[in-house]
């Protein structure tokens, strides 16, 4: 009984420490506007520009405000649908997410959530954030969208990490990123990887996106681990790095290629796993042993150097040397990971 009653209390003390954890702990100090700075005229000189703009495109200014957190201006506006574009850097249309919320704003009877605008660079509007909205909008036919409209055109590069409006898989995040990188290298050729490294989120996601740009189905879920121990922002001009990263995401093309005679050659010896690809990944990551730490910055190898080996190892690859229990064990870890 005693030791009935010893675990029962081990499994309250877990749960309590598991709900501590997840409860959110408010600041300790209030931040941002008080009600009386948040509301703007019309005719305030921050948002005039702006209201001009909707006008002119046909579009209705309906008021405008501070927003809370930075005080920053935004102009809450009507717009014709045919005005807004979304910006050319984002992840391309999923036209059968576009359909599904369209009927679940039809069911809802209300387009509630204002998509946020930004001036284009032709002098248009662009979305940043609200692709899928402008669409569905389009397949409900409806002529005006509402729309939350910035005077910060570098919002448009800053706002994708707050997109929650459809889960983004790595190839979505993979291919905003670098497009956003393209369209900086053009804007900006002076800029850095390293500067905008919040709005990138992760180094190889510009690999990856690279790598999608040629290989649409690349199985990016099987390199991850390797790359994120290798791969980081670069302190050089973006045109530099994205050459060079064009060199990176060639040779893990070719890495692949040996990869897949590898699966190949397996399945022909009775192998039979939706593992293979990671087994023989893992195999051939010369930085497999390295142990991450928190907050790493310094990778494990220089990238180069470890693309070069990693495809050694990969033409080296001998199947007739797997066991059954080795694929097993990566299966183990793997199913243990999603």
């Amino acid at each position: 009984m005693a030791a009935k009653a010893s675990t029962r209390k081990k499994i309250v003390t877990k749960k309590r420490a598991a709900s501590a954890r997840k409860r959110i702990t408010p600041a300790a100090e209030a931040r941002g506007l008080a009600a009386g700075e948040v509301a703007l005229a019309l005719d305030d000189a921050r948002v005039t520009p702006l209201v001009a703009a909707v006008r002119e495109s046909g579009g209705a200014p309906i008021g405008a405000y501070r927003e809370p957190l930075s005080g920053k201006p935004l102009l809450v506006a009507s717009l014709p649908r045919d005005a807004v574009e979304p910006t050319p850097f984002q992840r391309d249309l999923s036209p059968t997410h576009a359909k599904r919320l369209a009927l679940k704003i039809e069911e809802a009877g209300s387009f509630l959530d204002p998509i946020i605008l930004v001036r284009g660079a032709t002098g248009g509007f662009w979305t940043p954030n609200g692709r899928h909205r402008l669409a569905a909008a389009k397949v409900l036919g409806l002529r005006q969208i509402t729309a939350l409209v910035s005077p910060d055109e570098e919002l448009a590069f800053r706002i994708l990490a707050l997109n929650t409006e459809k889960a983004h898989n790595v190839r979505d995040r993979a291919m905003e990123v670098i497009r956003m990188a393209r369209a900086l290298a053009k804007r900006e050729p002076r800029s850095k990887e390293t500067d905008y490294a919040a709005q990138f989120e992760s180094a190889e996601l510009l690999t990856l996106g690279i790598v999608y740009e040629r290989e649409g189905r690349f199985a990016a879920g099987a390199y991850a681990p390797f790359l994120r121990k290798v791969d980081r922002f670069s302190d050089r001009p973006l045109p530099t790095s994205l050459r060079e990263r064009e060199g990176w995401a060639s040779r893990l093309l070719a890495i692949d290629a040996e990869v897949r005679k590898a699966v190949a050659e397996l399945e022909k010896r009775g192998f039979r796993s939706p593992y293979l690809r990671t087994f023989v990944v893992a195999r051939c990551n010369p930085v497999r042993f390295h142990k991450m730490k928190k907050g790493e910055k310094t990778p494990a190898m220089p990238i180069a150097e470890a693309l070069t080996r990693m495809l050694g190892a990969a033409k080296k690859f001998d199947a007739a040397k797997v066991r059954q229990q080795d694929l097993a064990l990566v299966a183990a870890v793997a199913s243990d990971a999603d």
